[in-house]
């Protein structure tokens, strides 16, 4: 009777532990739904932030994104260019202050 009881609950302790293991994926399960493939969006945002170097990357794209004006290019501060003036004005650049219209 003994022996009964001990089977029974190592065989339950087996199928607890196999539960908990099987909720543990370790990769991705892609389904295919009539020939298109639907991959778990879940399961790779999950994968893709865990990246510990992560948290190091966004800061150095944000301090990327911060430039001073100084450093900044001229025609993001909206400041003219030569070669903005000289397309807005066409054929009359360097020679009139009207820019280059066509003929009416």
């Amino acid at each position: 009777m003994k022996s009964l009881w001990t089977l029974a609950l190592s065989g339950l302790l087996l199928t607890l532990s196999g539960g908990v293991q099987a909720e543990q994926a370790v990769g991705c399960v892609e389904v295919t739904v009539g020939g298109y493939k639907a991959p778990n969006y879940d399961c790779l945002s999950q994968q893709m932030g865990n990246n510990p170097d992560g948290a190091a990357a966004a800061q150095k794209n944000q301090e990327a994104m911060n430039v001073p004006v100084n450093k900044r290019p001229p025609n993001q501060v909206g400041l003219a260019t030569p070669a903005a003036t000289s397309t807005r004005m066409g054929n009359t650049f360097g020679t009139s202050v009207k820019p280059q219209r066509p003929p009416n």
